[in-house]
Protein backbone atom coordinates (compact mmCIF):
# COMPACT_ATOMS: atom_id res chain seq x y z
CA UNK A 1 0.00 0.00 0.00
CA UNK A 2 2.93 2.59 0.88
CA UNK A 3 4.19 1.85 -2.95
CA UNK A 4 1.10 2.47 -4.24
CA UNK A 5 1.07 6.21 -2.48
CA UNK A 6 4.43 6.96 -3.02
CA UNK A 7 3.47 6.45 -6.82
CA UNK A 8 0.25 9.28 -6.56
CA UNK A 9 2.48 11.80 -4.51
CA UNK A 10 2.36 15.30 -4.95
CA UNK A 11 5.52 17.47 -3.60
CA UNK A 12 4.46 20.43 -2.26
CA UNK A 13 7.11 22.95 -0.94
CA UNK A 14 5.96 23.90 2.27
CA UNK A 15 9.35 25.61 2.90
CA UNK A 16 9.13 28.33 0.17
CA UNK A 17 5.69 27.71 -1.32
CA UNK A 18 3.19 27.54 1.65
CA UNK A 19 0.35 28.60 0.15
CA UNK A 20 -1.26 27.55 -3.65
CA UNK A 21 -4.74 29.23 -4.79
CA UNK A 22 -6.55 29.54 -7.88
CA UNK A 23 -9.61 29.32 -9.56
CA UNK A 24 -10.21 26.37 -12.09
CA UNK A 25 -12.35 26.89 -15.32
CA UNK A 26 -13.21 23.91 -17.24
CA UNK A 27 -14.58 25.64 -20.12
CA UNK A 28 -11.28 26.64 -20.98
CA UNK A 29 -9.38 23.30 -20.81
CA UNK A 30 -10.86 19.92 -18.84
CA UNK A 31 -8.31 18.00 -17.21
CA UNK A 32 -9.88 15.34 -14.45
CA UNK A 33 -8.11 15.98 -11.26
CA UNK A 34 -6.66 12.44 -11.24
CA UNK A 35 -5.56 10.48 -7.75
CA UNK A 36 -2.96 11.92 -5.89
CA UNK A 37 -1.85 13.07 -2.20
CA UNK A 38 0.07 15.72 -0.69
CA UNK A 39 0.93 17.26 3.11
CA UNK A 40 -1.31 20.28 2.48
CA UNK A 41 -4.81 20.18 3.21
CA UNK A 42 -7.04 21.32 0.68
CA UNK A 43 -10.37 23.51 0.09
CA UNK A 44 -12.23 23.03 -2.96
CA UNK A 45 -15.33 25.36 -3.35
CA UNK A 46 -17.79 24.84 -6.47
CA UNK A 47 -19.09 27.85 -8.07
CA UNK A 48 -20.23 25.98 -11.13
CA UNK A 49 -21.71 22.63 -12.14
CA UNK A 50 -20.99 19.54 -10.27
CA UNK A 51 -17.77 17.97 -9.24
CA UNK A 52 -17.66 14.09 -8.67
CA UNK A 53 -14.72 14.18 -5.72
CA UNK A 54 -13.44 10.52 -4.41
CA UNK A 55 -11.25 10.86 -1.05
CA UNK A 56 -9.97 7.37 -0.22
CA UNK A 57 -12.93 5.08 -1.12
CA UNK A 58 -15.69 7.64 -0.49
CA UNK A 59 -16.99 9.51 -3.36
CA UNK A 60 -19.16 12.60 -2.93
CA UNK A 61 -21.32 14.69 -5.12
CA UNK A 62 -20.82 18.83 -4.95
CA UNK A 63 -22.68 21.37 -6.38
CA UNK A 64 -22.63 24.92 -7.10
CA UNK A 65 -22.33 26.86 -3.51
CA UNK A 66 -20.73 23.50 -1.57
CA UNK A 67 -17.43 22.89 -0.09
CA UNK A 68 -14.95 20.03 0.18
CA UNK A 69 -12.28 19.51 2.96
CA UNK A 70 -9.10 16.98 1.29
CA UNK A 71 -6.96 16.66 5.12
CA UNK A 72 -3.57 16.07 4.68
CA UNK A 73 -1.85 13.04 3.19
CA UNK A 74 -5.38 11.90 2.19
CA UNK A 75 -5.85 10.40 -1.61
CA UNK A 76 -8.31 12.35 -3.88
CA UNK A 77 -9.60 12.87 -7.29
CA UNK A 78 -11.75 15.63 -8.93
CA UNK A 79 -14.08 14.49 -11.87
CA UNK A 80 -16.93 16.57 -13.83
CA UNK A 81 -20.22 14.99 -12.89
CA UNK A 82 -22.42 17.26 -15.27
CA UNK A 83 -22.10 18.63 -18.82
CA UNK A 84 -22.30 22.23 -16.89
CA UNK A 85 -18.20 23.04 -17.39
CA UNK A 86 -17.21 23.19 -13.61
CA UNK A 87 -15.62 26.05 -11.93
CA UNK A 88 -14.07 26.13 -8.35
CA UNK A 89 -12.05 27.52 -6.32
CA UNK A 90 -8.83 25.95 -4.74
CA UNK A 91 -6.76 26.99 -1.52
CA UNK A 92 -3.83 24.42 -0.40
CA UNK A 93 -1.86 25.29 2.40
CA UNK A 94 0.35 24.01 4.60
CA UNK A 95 -1.32 23.69 7.87
CA UNK A 96 1.29 23.96 10.10
CA UNK A 97 1.56 27.30 8.79
CA UNK A 98 -1.78 28.50 10.82
CA UNK A 99 -0.55 27.00 14.44
CA UNK A 100 -0.05 30.11 16.48
CA UNK A 101 1.17 30.39 20.24
CA UNK A 102 -0.03 33.44 20.95
CA UNK A 103 -0.53 34.45 24.76
CA UNK A 104 -3.33 36.93 24.14
CA UNK A 105 -7.36 36.54 23.78
CA UNK A 106 -8.31 33.26 22.54
CA UNK A 107 -4.65 31.66 23.47
CA UNK A 108 -3.05 29.19 21.42
CA UNK A 109 -4.72 27.75 18.31
CA UNK A 110 -3.47 24.06 17.26
CA UNK A 111 -5.22 24.05 14.05
CA UNK A 112 -2.77 20.66 12.87
CA UNK A 113 -3.94 18.81 15.68
CA UNK A 114 -8.02 19.93 15.15
CA UNK A 115 -8.12 19.10 11.35
CA UNK A 116 -6.24 16.17 11.05
CA UNK A 117 -8.08 14.14 13.67
CA UNK A 118 -11.16 15.36 12.60
CA UNK A 119 -10.92 12.16 10.41
CA UNK A 120 -11.65 10.42 13.43
CA UNK A 121 -14.90 11.91 14.33
CA UNK A 122 -18.32 11.15 12.93
CA UNK A 123 -19.53 14.48 13.60
CA UNK A 124 -16.91 16.09 11.31
CA UNK A 125 -18.00 15.81 7.89
CA UNK A 126 -15.71 17.10 5.39
CA UNK A 127 -18.49 18.25 2.97
CA UNK A 128 -20.63 21.17 3.63
CA UNK A 129 -23.23 22.19 1.38
CA UNK A 130 -24.49 25.42 0.43
CA UNK A 131 -27.60 25.53 2.72
CA UNK A 132 -25.03 25.25 5.84
CA UNK A 133 -22.78 28.36 4.26
CA UNK A 134 -25.08 30.95 3.50
CA UNK A 135 -24.39 32.92 6.21
CA UNK A 136 -20.59 32.53 5.53
CA UNK A 137 -18.35 34.50 3.64
CA UNK A 138 -16.91 31.74 1.35
CA UNK A 139 -16.95 33.63 -1.74
CA UNK A 140 -15.31 36.33 -0.55
CA UNK A 141 -12.62 34.74 1.46
CA UNK A 142 -11.72 32.63 -1.76
CA UNK A 143 -11.89 35.58 -4.12
CA UNK A 144 -9.87 37.66 -1.98
CA UNK A 145 -7.29 34.60 -1.25
CA UNK A 146 -6.69 33.98 -5.23
CA UNK A 147 -6.09 37.73 -5.53
CA UNK A 148 -3.37 38.23 -2.53
CA UNK A 149 -1.58 35.03 -4.62
CA UNK A 150 -1.78 36.78 -7.59
CA UNK A 151 -0.66 40.25 -7.15
CA UNK A 152 1.55 39.11 -4.36
CA UNK A 153 1.99 42.42 -2.58
CA UNK A 154 3.83 43.71 0.49
CA UNK A 155 2.58 40.84 3.77
CA UNK A 156 0.41 38.64 1.51
CA UNK A 157 1.37 35.57 3.03
CA UNK A 158 -0.11 37.03 6.23
CA UNK A 159 -3.32 38.15 4.57
CA UNK A 160 -3.27 34.84 3.56
CA UNK A 161 -3.11 32.91 7.02
CA UNK A 162 -5.72 35.24 8.41
CA UNK A 163 -8.40 34.45 5.72
CA UNK A 164 -7.86 31.29 6.06
CA UNK A 165 -7.96 31.03 9.09
CA UNK A 166 -11.53 32.52 9.58
CA UNK A 167 -12.38 30.32 7.50
CA UNK A 168 -11.10 27.65 8.91
CA UNK A 169 -12.71 28.73 12.25
CA UNK A 170 -16.21 29.04 10.57
CA UNK A 171 -15.74 25.85 9.18
CA UNK A 172 -15.19 24.43 12.88
CA UNK A 173 -17.92 26.48 14.40
CA UNK A 174 -20.04 24.00 12.09
CA UNK A 175 -18.35 21.21 13.37
CA UNK A 176 -19.02 22.35 16.80
CA UNK A 177 -22.86 22.59 16.23
CA UNK A 178 -23.16 18.91 14.67
CA UNK A 179 -21.00 17.79 17.80
CA UNK A 180 -17.25 17.66 17.04
CA UNK A 181 -15.37 17.70 20.20
CA UNK A 182 -12.98 20.27 19.80
CA UNK A 183 -11.58 20.26 22.94
CA UNK A 184 -11.24 16.52 23.29
CA UNK A 185 -8.71 17.10 20.00
CA UNK A 186 -7.16 20.59 21.26
CA UNK A 187 -3.32 20.00 21.59
CA UNK A 188 -1.69 23.27 23.07
CA UNK A 189 1.17 24.43 21.54
CA UNK A 190 4.43 24.92 23.09
CA UNK A 191 8.02 25.73 22.03
CA UNK A 192 9.12 22.36 22.27
CA UNK A 193 8.35 19.72 19.47
CA UNK A 194 5.57 17.75 19.47
CA UNK A 195 3.99 14.62 17.65
CA UNK A 196 2.71 16.96 15.33
CA UNK A 197 5.57 18.95 14.70
CA UNK A 198 8.30 16.44 14.74
CA UNK A 199 8.12 16.19 10.60
CA UNK A 200 9.52 19.44 10.69
CA UNK A 201 12.51 18.12 12.32
CA UNK A 202 12.71 15.49 10.96
CA UNK A 203 12.55 17.16 7.18
CA UNK A 204 15.32 19.83 8.55
CA UNK A 205 17.92 16.78 10.29
CA UNK A 206 17.28 14.24 7.42
CA UNK A 207 20.75 14.39 6.25
CA UNK A 208 21.59 13.37 9.55
CA UNK A 209 21.95 10.11 11.27
CA UNK A 210 18.25 9.87 13.01
CA UNK A 211 17.14 7.25 15.81
CA UNK A 212 13.62 6.64 16.46
CA UNK A 213 14.79 6.68 20.17
CA UNK A 214 16.02 10.16 20.58
CA UNK A 215 12.56 11.25 18.03
CA UNK A 216 10.49 9.76 20.86
CA UNK A 217 12.55 11.65 23.50
CA UNK A 218 12.11 15.06 21.96
CA UNK A 219 8.41 14.58 22.17
CA UNK A 220 8.55 13.55 25.53
CA UNK A 221 6.80 9.74 25.02
CA UNK A 222 8.44 6.50 25.02
CA UNK A 223 9.62 4.59 22.25
CA UNK A 224 6.85 2.18 22.06
CA UNK A 225 3.36 5.14 22.84
CA UNK A 226 5.78 7.36 19.96
CA UNK A 227 6.00 4.69 17.27
CA UNK A 228 2.30 3.34 18.00
CA UNK A 229 1.30 7.09 17.59
CA UNK A 230 3.11 7.90 14.85
CA UNK A 231 1.57 5.48 13.07
CA UNK A 232 -2.15 6.44 13.55
CA UNK A 233 -1.11 9.83 13.04
CA UNK A 234 0.72 9.68 9.59
CA UNK A 235 -0.35 6.07 8.59
CA UNK A 236 3.10 4.49 8.45
CA UNK A 237 5.62 3.96 10.35
CA UNK A 238 8.61 6.83 11.80
CA UNK A 239 11.46 4.49 10.13
CA UNK A 240 9.46 4.69 6.74
CA UNK A 241 8.32 8.20 6.80
CA UNK A 242 11.99 9.38 7.57
CA UNK A 243 13.15 6.88 4.21
CA UNK A 244 10.50 8.55 2.24
CA UNK A 245 11.31 12.44 3.14
CA UNK A 246 15.29 11.26 2.10
CA UNK A 247 13.79 9.35 -1.19
CA UNK A 248 12.30 13.14 -1.83
CA UNK A 249 15.18 14.99 -1.17
CA UNK A 250 17.07 11.90 -3.38
CA UNK A 251 14.81 12.82 -6.17
CA UNK A 252 14.98 16.53 -6.18
CA UNK A 253 18.38 16.20 -6.82
CA UNK A 254 18.25 13.75 -9.33
CA UNK A 255 16.05 16.20 -11.30
CA UNK A 256 17.68 19.31 -10.85
CA UNK A 257 21.11 18.68 -10.23
CA UNK A 258 24.26 17.52 -11.92
CA UNK A 259 25.41 15.83 -8.34
CA UNK A 260 26.69 12.45 -8.58
CA UNK A 261 25.22 10.11 -6.07
CA UNK A 262 28.54 9.89 -4.11
CA UNK A 263 27.70 13.86 -2.95
CA UNK A 264 23.81 12.83 -3.22
CA UNK A 265 24.07 10.07 -0.98
CA UNK A 266 25.84 12.40 1.84
CA UNK A 267 23.69 15.25 1.60
CA UNK A 268 20.30 13.24 2.20
CA UNK A 269 21.23 10.67 4.94
CA UNK A 270 22.12 7.50 3.83
CA UNK A 271 25.52 5.91 5.07
CA UNK A 272 26.90 5.37 1.55
CA UNK A 273 26.25 4.94 -2.04
CA UNK A 274 25.53 1.60 -2.49
CA UNK A 275 22.74 2.09 0.39
CA UNK A 276 20.98 4.93 -1.49
CA UNK A 277 20.88 2.75 -4.43
CA UNK A 278 19.33 -0.36 -3.06
CA UNK A 279 16.34 2.00 -1.09
CA UNK A 280 15.74 3.92 -4.06
CA UNK A 281 15.04 0.97 -6.49
CA UNK A 282 12.97 -0.52 -3.77
CA UNK A 283 10.51 2.39 -3.83
CA UNK A 284 10.95 3.29 -7.60
CA UNK A 285 11.34 -0.22 -9.37
CA UNK A 286 14.81 1.86 -11.24
CA UNK A 287 18.16 2.77 -10.08
CA UNK A 288 18.51 6.70 -9.50
CA UNK A 289 20.40 6.72 -12.75
CA UNK A 290 17.40 5.33 -15.14
CA UNK A 291 15.05 7.88 -12.70
CA UNK A 292 17.39 10.53 -13.82
CA UNK A 293 17.54 9.51 -17.51
CA UNK A 294 13.73 9.11 -18.00
CA UNK A 295 12.56 12.22 -16.38
CA UNK A 296 15.18 14.52 -17.97
CA UNK A 297 13.04 16.71 -20.26
CA UNK A 298 16.14 18.11 -22.26
CA UNK A 299 16.24 21.33 -20.05
CA UNK A 300 19.37 22.23 -18.72
CA UNK A 301 20.41 21.40 -15.08
CA UNK A 302 21.35 23.55 -12.45
CA UNK A 303 25.11 23.48 -12.26
CA UNK A 304 26.81 21.61 -9.45
CA UNK A 305 29.71 24.00 -9.04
Amino acid sequence: MENDLRALFEYNDKLNHPYECFYWDASKEWVPVRPHWHYFMEILYVTQGTALVYQNEESYIVGAGDLILSLPSVVHAVYMASDIPLQYYVVKFDLGQLDSSGTGFGGSWNYSALFKNAVHSEHADICFSQETLKDIPVLPLLCDCVLEMEEMQYGYQIMLQSKIRELLTWLLRIWRQNGFDTDRFFTPLSQENTIYTITEYIDRHACEHIRIEDIAALCHMSYSCFAKNFRQIYGLSCKKYIEFIRLCKVEDMLLFTNFDLNYISQETGYSDCSHLIRAFKEKNGVSPHQFRKRHRDGSPAKSSD
